[in-house]
């Protein structure tokens, strides 16, 4: 939707994992403010099966719902409630070390929240979500917040999947609702 910045514009480079590819097509998408909804958001729900009484207003934290069509255009399952963002703490496999396309859950005041890694400097990861300042985008996570890394069950890992180190620049996160 939006190029993304240069420091992350080599994301778009990358031919796998095919969830991020996606993830990184919607780049820019914005949660409309106000009564009104972003009808791409909006159509996301539609397109992974959530009723519109379930998921009925882009003010809804769309964290979890984001990851999901990304996992459903890469053909990939969906965790069951996966617009609850621990939720995707059972998705794919456990994994140790976060590499790129994992799926990282954090905790945060109210709740969680669910991303896909994209590298990671000393103190923070990295990470590619949606509702991240109501937006899609890629924005510093503290890795203390982390409680689940989750790697995809490939039939065969991309090559590609790998730890990214990246320069510690940008604001760090506190709270992505």
């Amino acid at each position: 939707m939006n190029p993304l910045p240069g420091n992350y514009r080599w994301l778009s480079a990358e031919a796998a994992p095919r969830h991020l590819v996606e993830a990184v097509k919607l780049h820019g998408v914005l949660e409309t403010p106000g009564a009104k909804d972003n009808p791409t958001i909006m159509g996301w729900a539609d397109e992974v099966g959530i009723a519109r009484n379930v998921y009925s207003s882009d003010e809804v934290p769309w964290c979890g719902l984001f990851v999901s069509v990304i996992m459903k255009r890469a053909q990939r399952d969906v965790v069951a409630s996966p617009l609850w963002a621990r939720s995707w703490s059972t998705f794919g496999v456990e994994a140790d070390t976060a590499m790129l396309g994992d799926v990282l859950v954090f905790s945060r005041n109210g709740g969680g929240h669910v991303g896909i890694y994209v590298g990671e400097d000393k103190d923070c990861y990295h990470v590619l979500g949606g509702n991240q300042s109501n937006q899609v985008n890629v924005t510093r996570i503290m890795k203390s917040r982390c409680i689940a890394i989750r790697r995809p069950p490939y039939r065969q890992q991309p090559d590609n999947v790998r730890v990214v180190q990246l320069s510690a620049r940008g604001a760090i996160s506190t709270n992505e609702a």
